[in-house]
């Protein structure tokens, strides 16, 4: 502070410094349309620097809000996070991430020790408290962690899409996602892909406010329905959950043959959209095996995949599904359209094997 303080320029400039001892959080970034909002005109030298902000009216006491008040900010960001936390995108009750993040020996705990594990390492030691005891606020809690974990993880939306919701920089939303992602790793958690994906934050925003219910989900409803599997529900989901761990291994295979090795140490293993979820991948290859119909017309039915990407998935997985046993043999219909294999669909839930 007697550094900066005492800077002197040749014109006669003078600076003033003084210690701030208060907390602010980390992370927090302006979105690109409340910036361009801004009355803001940029000088013909380094405009990239050199501006003048008009005032565009005078202020009033309802101009306090997110973008002056900290507070107002939390609670806007708050209130955001409670409308996609729901089982349309994050596969899990508005209530379950808090309970899983406050269980005992818990992601929670865990985030916590990693933290100061990160912190202690970035530090090169032990902790050192400076005068005047500032330290940083962190932007979410571990509920609003995982959250937004289970949000990037099940692919509704990329973390820059995150980012510009909540505003907040996308280091910030990466950096959170790493940590509690491989938290819920070493728990077993398997978050499965949301049926559903969002490119802009409005648009994910307007899904959270409606109460429409994914087309893809529709889908995938009445083709697992049993006039079309030969299996019963409980039935088709034990088999989903047998092949998850051996999809997980060939998956990691194929990986590692692209790399041409293991993955080098301190390089990142992000999360990477996949248009056709392992369920999804065991449902398709059952139809196919089941001679229903053709690539085509599965490719049609799910709207949103090409015929390449079905024929690569059944590809994959026909191997894995056809080392189970009692695996019903093929139907007795055939349809040669999507309209037809989904009317199909919408029978009551009786296996037909």
């Amino acid at each position: 502070m007697q550094t900066i303080a005492a800077t002197r320029a040749s014109g006669g400039l003078s600076v003033e410094a003084a210690l701030d001892g208060g907390g602010y959080p980390a992370g927090v970034a302006i979105s690109k349309e409340r910036m361009a909002g801004l009355p803001l005109e940029r000088h013909a030298t380094y405009g990239a620097w050199n501006c003048t902000l008009h005032p565009s009216r005078v202020p009033s006491p309802a101009d306090a809000g997110p973008a002056s008040d900290p507070r107002g900010a939390a609670q806007r960001r708050q209130a955001i996070l409670t409308k996609p936390a729901g089982p349309r995108l994050t596969g899990m009750t508005a209530a379950q991430p808090e309970q899983l993040a406050a269980a005992p020996a818990a992601p929670a705990a865990a985030q916590a020790a990693r933290a100061r594990q990160r912190y202690s390492r970035q530090r090169g030691g032990r902790t050192r408290r400076a005068t005047g005891n500032i330290r940083a606020r962190p932007l979410f809690d571990d509920a609003a962690r995982l959250l937004l974990t289970l949000l990037c993880q099940r692919q509704a939306c990329s973390m820059n899409v995150l980012a510009g919701l909540l505003e907040v920089t996308a280091t910030c939303i990466g950096g959170l996602v790493k940590e509690t992602r491989e938290i819920l790793e070493d728990h077993g958690h398997d978050p499965g892909a949301a049926p559903i994906r969002f490119t802009t934050p409005d648009a994910l925003l307007a899904f959270a406010d409606s109460d429409r219910r994914p087309a893809r989900t529709t889908v995938i409803d009445r083709l697992s329905r049993p006039a079309l599997t030969g299996l019963t529900r409980p039935r088709l989901h034990d088999l989903t959950t047998r092949l998850a761990a051996r999809q997980s291994g060939h998956a990691e295979r194929r990986t590692y043959q692209r790399r041409g090795g293991p993955r080098q140490p301190g390089t990142r293993g992000g999360v990477f959209h996949q248009k056709v979820s392992n369920s999804e991948r065991v449902l398709l290859a059952l139809l196919y095996h089941r001679r229903l119909c053709t690539l085509d017309v599965l490719a049609g039915a799910l709207g949103d995949v090409s015929r390449t990407a079905v024929g690569n998935v059944i590809r994959e997985t026909l191997p894995l599904l056809q080392h189970e046993d009692r695996i019903p043999g093929p139907a007795p219909a055939r349809y040669r359209t999507a309209a037809g294999l989904l009317a199909a669909g919408m029978t009551s839930d009786t296996a037909t094997s």
